[in-house]
This record gives structure tokens, C-alpha cells and sequence, in this order.
């Protein structure tokens, strides 16, 4: 299935989730820029809030997938795309350089963020959670938002994505209580390539987004 723009497969989800959470207590956390397009729809429909769950991706040299992902207070989680064998033999061959890329990361996160619309886990509790995403071709951001909410005491699990590969929809259906998913598909060709724009501005635009919405919200 592919889409004009995450504007719109926001607006399609939205609409599939109305009658059921317009008026329960919500939280839409993107998980990554294209998931603030998509979910700022849903969050509009809803009523709702919207976060930014910043990650940054853990790369070695020559290795063509991230090993790993990091999230803004230092969460950390593998990339099981990888097999647990493969990640011991990277993680004992790279430990200095994966944690030197670990520190490197939280930085960058901590420079990208601001006060608005980063991710509060006082507001998160007792909330109906809604994961958004543009796309997931692997499960690592979906794992690094589970042991990010772990500790957090919410409502239920929700996760909304306009298209997903099949070890992901695999993943969602343990993981969450709803799901909200338009495409599954069993050759992921990257996530831009689903869409007819590519419509993500660069990051402060992302901001001012969910800064609008927040103020609505508020």
C-alpha cells in the first residue's frame, strides 16, 4: 500500500481510531520524525497530546544495519535483526567504540531536544499510549520504547504505523493491546519509499509541530 503523504496515512489511522479513543485519556509518542507527521494527525483527531521519544542509532564501520539504539536518558537496546551470536561477536569485538558511540548519541540527542515536547513520564502515566512511526522495517525502536515505558504504570499499549515488515507486525501484536497498522509488507523497500512526498521538514518544524499542538492540548 503506499500513500500520498503521512499526512495522510496520519488522517487514515486517526479515523480508525476515533470512535474508540476520541474521548479517553491519550498520549501520542512518536518515535521518530515521520511519526510526529503522522501522529500530530492522530493527536488532532484525538484531542491529545504528542511527544518525541528521541533515538539515535548505533552504527559500526562496514556493517550495513545499526547494532543498536539509544534513547534520550541513555536506554539502551539491540537490533534483533542481528542474531544474538552476531551481537555477542560485535558487541566483544566493539565494546570501546560502541560506547564511545553511546556517549556521542546522548549528546546529539541532548542537543536536538528542547522543553517542548520532550517526552514526560509523569504525564504518560495512567494514559492510553499511542505509538506512532512512519514506518518499521525492524523492531529496534519498538523495543527501545518498550524498556523506556517499562517503568511507567499506563492504561494500555497502542500502536499505530502506516506500514510495517512482518517480523514487525509480529512484534506489535505481543507487544501492544491495539493495533492500528494500514500495510504489511514482506520486502520492506525503506520506509520514503512508500510514500509519494517525502514530507518531513527538518527538525525545528518538527518542533514547532508538536509545540502547536501542546498549546492546543493545554
Amino acid at each position: 500500500m503506499y500513500f500520498a503523504s503521512r499526512v495522510q496515512a496520519g488522517r487514515m489511522l486517526g479515523s480508525k481510531m476515533t470512535n474508540r479513543y476520541r474521548y479517553k485519556n491519550c498520549a501520542v509518542v512518536a518515535l521518530d520524525d515521520g511519526g510526529v507527521m503522522v501522529g500530530a494527525q492522530i493527536a488532532v483527531r484525538l484531542h491529545c497530546i504528542i511527544m518525541l521519544l528521541q533515538m539515535k542509532e548505533i552504527t559500526l564501520p562496514r556493517e550495513p544495519k545499526a547494532i543498536a539504539g539509544i534513547t534520550s536518558d541513555g536506554k539502551t537496546a539491540f537490533n534483533h535483526d542481528y542474531s544474538e551470536g552476531e551481537i555477542d561477536e560485535m558487541v566483544s569485538e566493539n565494546r570501546n567504540y560502541i560506547e564511545e558511540s553511546r556517549l556521542v548519541k546522548l549528546h546529539e540527542i541532548n542537543q536536538l531536544v528542547g522543553g517542548v515536547g520532550l517526552i514526560n513520564r509523569d504525564i504518560l502515566k495512567h494514559m492510553n499510549v499511542i505509538l506512532v512511526s512512519d514506518g518499521l522495517e525492524s523492531n529496534m525502536k519498538l523495543d527501545l520504547a518498550e524498556e523506556y515505558l517499562k517503568p511507567i504504570e499506563i492504561e494500555s499499549l497502542v500502536i499505530a504505523v502506516p506500514v510495517v515488515s512482518v517480523p514487525v507486525i509480529d512484534k506489535i501484536h505481543v507487544l501492544a493491546d491495539a493495533v492500528y497498522c494500514l500495510s504489511v509488507t514482506a520486502d520492506y523497500m525503506g520506509t520514503d519509499h512508500y510514500y509519494d512526498k517525502n514530507d518531513i521538514p527538518d527538525h525545528q518544524k518538527i518542533t514547532q509541530t508538536i509545540e502547536n499542538i501542546v498549546l492546543h492540548w493545554k
